[in-house]
């Protein structure tokens, strides 16, 4: 039975939620999208750095180890999301980890269109081995759109012979941006806060008549071989259920190390409700003890 703060919280985002369609400009979206981010806790530290040429935040908790970091891909699918949406959420990943996140300002559609992010992406993670980080010391993570972008960056730096990071986190990622699989449809009515026809806009934004196949727009499709071990996070009545499903499969298949939890009754990133929602501490305390687990085992 679905506890009382995910089905407050469902409320609360069906009531406030705006059709596709709203006569409101990417622009206003996105200032809105800063405007409701939580706060980060007052004990976070943060220090502004350039990386590979864009913004980026060291976002540091107590505790954090010196030699590990997380590379986090915040979501907004690939038109939305900045520091400022994600640094709550990466101050809590740095305190269940143990280690210092770098969140990075990767570049967005429709001023820069695929595969600008994946770029960005793999650019970041040079920019951190560049530094004296040893792979066996990294991770990569991300949610949504993120999630499927910390995917499809593992997949080109792989393609260029960049050392992988231990270990990758995938939160609710959107892998599949052809936006075909079951759960649109099946899912659609229990998920308050991602629309099919809202998330297909931003996939022809982001992607401007490029391949949605191409495995660094839809990893899902692409080869996962040698990647990292993987943990999977998607709720159960999200409409990128699937997206998140056929990713773990097809990893296994590839012979990679994932580990996928469906967590039931839960929304889309319902880690970045954590002030509010129980769930999302739990699980972000899963996350931190999947790396530290992985960097326990090198």
């Amino acid at each position: 039975m679905a506890g009382a703060e995910i089905v407050k919280l469902k409320r609360i985002l069906r009531e406030k939620a705006l059709p596709p369609d709203a006569d409101i400009s990417l622009e206003q979206r996105r200032k809105g999208m800063e405007k409701v981010a939580f706060k980060a806790a007052d004990d976070i530290q943060t220090e502004n750095v350039t990386v590979a040429g864009r913004a980026a935040e060291w976002v540091r908790a107590p505790g954090s180890q010196a030699g590990r970091a997380i590379l986090y891909l915040h979501g907004g699918g690939y038109v939305m999301g900045s520091l400022t949406t994600h640094r709550a959420l990466a101050g809590e990943f740095s305190r269940a980890a143990q280690a210092a996140v770098l969140l990075v300002d990767y570049r967005l559609a429709p001023e820069d269109p695929f595969p600008a992010a994946v770029e960005d992406g793999v650019a970041s993670l040079r920019w951190l081995l560049d530094r004296g980080f040893a792979p066996s010391n990294l991770a990569i993570a991300g949610d949504s759109a993120g999630g499927g972008l910390t995917a499809a960056t593992l997949v080109s730096a792989r393609d260029q012979g960049v050392p992988m990071p231990r270990a990758a986190v995938c939160i609710s990622p959107w892998s599949d941006l052809t936006c075909t699989n079951e759960s649109y449809q099946t899912r659609a009515a229990a998920d308050p806060m991602v629309t099919p026809q809202g998330i297909r806009n931003m996939a022809g934004v982001y992607l401007q008549g490029k391949d949605a196949k191409h495995p660094y727009a839809s990893p899902n499709f692409a080869s996962l071989r040698s990647l990292p071990a993987l943990l999977i996070h998607v709720g159960r009545d999200e409409v990128l259920l699937d997206d998140a499903i056929k990713l773990h499969e097809k990893a296994k298949a590839d012979g990679v190390d994932s580990t996928l939890e469906v967590w039931d009754d839960m929304i889309h990133v319902w880690h970045a409700f954590h002030p509010m929602l129980p769930e999302g501490k739990q699980a972000i305390v899963r996350v931190g003890a999947f790396l530290r687990e992985q960097w326990a085992a090198v």
